[in-house]
Formats: structure tokens, sequence, C-alpha cells
């Protein structure tokens, strides 16, 4: 730059000098800048010289961010830590550059103590089991193809049933949501971990994904008839849960759909889903409720020694819809 020049500055401790640290202007003394074995000390004792511009600012070609940081502990020979790890190896840095050892010590033991702080926060985030509770079903679709991991979803609909549960059902839906607070504890770490009571087809039913598809579906509830009116049963098949969750787990760490895998962990389920969906089918009206009694009862019908046995169950049948029709007209 025109009109800079290089010249030794020496002079008294009480001398002040202008200083222009990459823009930052500064004005403190020589007993300042010298009062430490640095850099600065031999730049302002004479040792070196310095470049000035033409109005006699000191240039030094550096960041003067934390410049006022410096100075303040060559006054003070103490300074408070910046909170930022960043800003903190920027001073780190600066320290090294004016060849300030006490302050580069101080940065240094306190970004050791920021990284410890990181990774106890770190650890205990990992620790930290997080379900997530679903809100709509696109966010749970969302969510489900979005992971990396495999999915084990919960869906609990206690509240959306219009028969009377059976009397072991309270304690097993408490058991099914037992379960998955534990199985979720366990595997919080490989697996996402769902829960849906928004959803209204099913009271309490387990789904398990794999690369953002479904594998199997475990329906713990089913419909039961008595003598007077329907109930609905809720069971806990624990092993079963247990199986298909271990099952979801072969498709962790995997970067893309494995067809053979999707076809040995799926079609099982599917084929265990469907008769447990044929065991649980909800009618939607009196009249297919009386056909769904009709085969049950001529199966069993079949199955008798005898064709007296099959007219015994036939007469059974007709007594007992002649029993349900007067019932469904009142």
């Amino acid at each position: 730059m025109s009109g800079d020049n290089k010249k030794v500055i020496k002079g008294s401790p009480s001398m002040y000098v202008k200083l222009n640290v990459g823009g930052s202007l500064h004005y403190t003394t020589i007993g300042t800048l010298t009062k430490h074995d640095s850099m600065l000390h031999a730049m302002f004792s004479g040792r070196m010289e310095v470049l000035t511009d033409s109005e006699g600012w000191i240039l030094i070609d550096r960041c003067g961010k934390h410049f006022s940081t410096i100075l303040n502990y060559l006054r003070d020979e103490s300074v408070p830590m910046p909170e930022n790890q960043r800003e903190l190896q920027e001073l780190l840095n600066e320290a090294r550059f004016y060849c300030i050892t006490e302050l580069i010590d101080e940065c240094e033991g306190a970004l050791r103590q920021c990284e410890n702080a990181l990774r106890q926060w770190e650890a205990e985030k990992e620790a930290t089991c997080r379900v997530t509770l679903i809100t709509s079903v696109r966010e749970e679709q969302a969510l489900i193809q979005s992971t990396s991991r495999p999915v084990v979803k919960l869906l609990v609909n206690r509240h959306n049933n219009k028969y009377s549960y059976t009397s072991s059902s309270d304690d097993n839906l408490l058991k099914n949501l037992e379960l998955f607070d534990r199985l979720s504890l366990r595997f919080s770490r490989r697996v996402l971990f769902i829960k849906d009571v928004i959803g209204s087809n099913e009271i309490c039913q387990w789904s398990f994904y794999g690369h953002g598809k479904i594998l199997t579906e475990v329906c713990c509830t089913s419909i039961v008839y008595a003598t007077d009116r329907k109930h609905t049963k809720v069971e806990f098949p624990e092993a079963r849960i247990y199986e298909e969750t271990l099952n979801v787990l072969l498709y962790e760490h995997r970067n893309g759909p494995d067809a053979d895998l999707m076809l040995a962990t799926s079609v099982r389920g599917a084929a265990a889903s469907s008769s447990s969906n044929a065991a649980s089918v909800q009618c939607t009206s009196d009249d297919e409720e009386d056909l769904l009694r009709m085969s049950a009862l001529r199966l069993s019908g079949v199955g008798s020694s005898g064709g007296a046995g099959a007219a015994a169950g036939q007469g059974q049948h007709s007594l007992g819809l002649s029993r349900l029709r007067p019932s469904k007209n009142n």
C-alpha cells in the first residue's frame, strides 16, 4: 500500500500506540504489549520491525475479532473464556499466533472441558429412549419412509369398541403396552418405535417394517360370541411379538431392499396374519354373522362321524338361529 513503511517501535511502557488489526482499531500502551514474553513483546521492544501506514497506525495482518480479548488478557492475566466451542478455537489460534503461552494453556483446557461435556451429552442422548407418538397418517408414512432403521409400531385404540371386553382383556392390553415399553428401552438405538393412538381400524395391533415396507402385523384383538352378545377379546402373543421384533433387526445397517430377506421375513408373517384376520373378521350385518356361524357349524358337522352327526349339527344351528332372530328384532 502506498505510504506504508517499516520501522522499529521502542519507547517507555506508558507510551501509547495505535494498532490496526485486520481493520479493527485498538489503542494501548507499549507496557501492555510487552507484559508477556510473546511475539507482541518482540514487535514493540525494538527487536523487530513493524509495518505502519501514512497515519501512523501499526498494521497487523490478523483478524481483529479476538484482539480485544488478547489485550485484556495481557492487561489482567485472565479473561472469561468463550462459551462457544468455535470461538474458543478461534481464540486459541490467535493465542498461538502471538505466542502467548499462558493463554494457549487456558484455551486448550477450556476446549478439553467442552469436548468432555459434548461427549457426556452425546452419551446421555444415546441413552435416552424416545418413542414417537403419531399425530397423523401422513406423519406416520413420512417417518417410516425417511428412517433407515427398522420400525415397530403399536396401535392402541382402547376406546374404539362398541362391544364389551372379556375379563382378561384389560390385563392383556396392559401387557402389550408394557412389552412395547420394554422393547423400546432395549432396542431404541437400533429400531424406531412408534405408538399410534389415533388409528381406528384396530384396538391393539403390532406392525413391523423394514426398508419402509410393512413386513407383518400381529393383531391382538378378536370378536368372541357369548350367549347374549359379542365380546372383544384382547390377547397377548408375547413370543410372536418378540420373534417379529428380532426379525426386523435383520434390516439394520442395510443400504437397500433385499428381496430374499423381505420374502423370508414377510411371507410367513403374511400367512399368519391372513389366518389371524380370518379368525377375527368383523361382520357388517347380522345376516353376515349368521352366514359365518352357519359355515362354522357345517364344517364341524362334516367333521363329525356319520350322517347323524351332520344332521345334529344342522339342527343345533337351526335352533341357534331361531334363538338369534328374536334378539335382532328387539
